[in-house]
């Protein structure tokens, strides 16, 4: 436990992480990272973030923008002249005659107009290269490159008629089960395209239950889950994101959504827009000597084939 950094907070009550970084002499990174970790196990300690959404999102397209601009292939640069033979730029022939040339001069490197520079002699000359091109004659067959590995045998993805494509015509299912921080994919009732990822599990909340003003009998607890969904296609997803998020605890019973909201957690709100993610907290009341084994979303209660499992044994 990070009894420097608790203290200071503990001194401030709120604080930004540059502020406490500055004042213990740490760095801003480290402060993060430590701040982090320490509300994961349960201490009444919230890490919040705040920004300015405007001056993210221009961040955001001037990085697009940038990338943009700098993607793409870039010319190579012709080699400097010099009394070195030129070696081949690649397994291929040339498109047509080259002249010899006349005496023994060695070949030399690539010209400095746009025009293709010219590789070593194809045919018999009274003087061999140093080195000799490793070049296939003008019109034949480009032989495979020595130490090439063999094409795959078991590739279930061949031309289309072919048997393998008929064996590989059908992609592997979608993963349905994750843990804390994966993001599992999945189609909704509509032909909704949706990501959701489980970005947090707080077990127990008890600390941010009762700050709100709520109050748990003797022998429960509160958790809290902490969900993101992303709609990847073009149906908008009208529905609660968390309206069918459940706890399941190691016997297989399973724990409802409570009704209760807090400030400091915001709720998930209804319906998701194309291209867009939003976020949301999801508050449980259960009693506490129940142990939970994982997290399960679905688009409704009796769609086994849309369901998924995050495993949260871990915690």
């Amino acid at each position: 436990m990070d009894v420097r950094l608790l203290t200071f907070i503990a001194e401030t009550g709120r604080a930004a992480v540059p502020e406490i970084a500055q004042r213990l002499g740490m760095d801003v990174r480290d402060v993060a990272a430590r701040l982090a970790a320490l509300s994961t196990t349960g201490l009444p300690l919230v890490v919040g973030v705040e920004c300015d959404p405007n001056g993210i999102r221009n961040a955001l397209a001037a990085a697009a923008a940038w990338s943009q601009q700098h993607s793409g292939s870039h010319p190579v640069q012709n080699p400097p002249s010099g009394g070195y033979p030129v070696p081949p730029s690649g397994p291929y022939s040339a498109s047509g005659p080259i002249p010899n040339p006349t005496g023994g001069h060695q070949v030399h490197g690539g010209a400095s107009a746009p025009y293709p520079a010219q590789h070593g002699p194809s045919g018999p000359q009274g003087f061999t290269p140093q080195p000799p091109p490793a070049q296939p004659p003008a019109g034949g067959p480009v032989p495979p490159p020595q130490g090439a590995a063999p094409p795959p045998q078991g590739n279930t993805w061949g031309p289309p008629g072919s048997a393998s494509w008929a064996r590989g015509d059908q992609r592997p299912p979608e993963a349905r089960t994750g843990k804390i921080g994966s993001k599992l994919d999945v189609d909704g009732l509509d032909g909704e395209r949706l990501t959701i990822l489980l970005v947090e599990v707080v077990d127990p909340a008890d600390f941010l239950f009762t700050a709100a003003g709520y109050t748990l009998r003797d022998g429960e607890r509160a958790v809290i889950v902490h969900t993101e969904l992303t709609n990847r296609g073009s149906t908008p997803f009208t529905s609660l994101p968390d309206l069918h998020l459940n706890l399941v605890a190691t016997d297989g019973s399973v724990v409802s959504k409570s009704s209760v909201s807090l400030s400091s957690r915001p709720p998930h709100r209804t319906g998701v827009a194309p291209g867009e993610t939003a976020g949301g907290h999801t508050v449980y009341v259960l009693p506490d000597g129940v142990e939970l084994s994982a997290v399960r979303w679905a688009p409704r209660p009796d769609d086994e084939q849309r369901t998924l499992t995050w495993d949260i044994t871990d915690l």
